[in-house]
């Protein structure tokens, strides 16, 4: 399934919207070019889940960690990361034992050291300036969140395995 939103206030209201539905423990996976909406998208979903002190980009700590009103979150930004062995370094598997809420930029240069995601969601700057978001399901709990949405499974591609 895929959406279009002109701007970042469209990009927040979607972000605010996916807050309502999800749970944890949750994985959430954040593809997309520079510029595209990823960070934009998690801190209105972490504004939207009641974390009222600013939210950082992660980009050059790679991790930050806020209270929701429904458990831990952890904001990740892999972008500067130059093996995934790094993530080591700074204690995945402290925060891999904890159930929480995990929003992950840049996913694919962690691969082999983050959990599995639950709902993949890719950001796009489309030719026109406009930009899309596509929503994967990955998990069971991913396809309620489809189902509390509103949305069509059957048009999410729904499984299969991602990066």
């Amino acid at each position: 399934m895929y959406w279009n939103f002109a701007d970042a206030d469209a990009c927040r209201d979607w972000g605010r919207r996916l807050a309502q539905v999800v749970d944890m423990p949750a994985v959430i996976y954040l593809h997309g070019e520079l510029g595209a909406g990823k960070t934009t998208l998690a801190q209105a979903l972490l504004q939207a889940l009641g974390v009222t002190p600013p939210i950082k980009s992660p980009t050059y700590t790679l991790i930050e960690r806020y209270v929701t009103r429904i458990g831990t979150a952890l904001h990740l930004d892999l972008y500067r990361l130059r093996e995934a062995e790094e993530l080591e370094f700074i204690g995945i598997r402290d925060h891999l034992a904890e159930p929480a809420l995990w929003l992950i930029e840049w996913p694919e240069r962690g691969r082999g050291f983050l959990p599995p995601a639950d709902l993949s969601l890719t950001l796009t700057i489309l030719p026109q300036g406009d930009h899309q978001v596509r929503w994967r399901a990955l998990h069971a709990r991913a396809e309620r969140w489809t189902e509390r949405l509103g949305l069509p499974a059957a048009s999410l591609g729904v499984g299969g395995a991602d990066g």
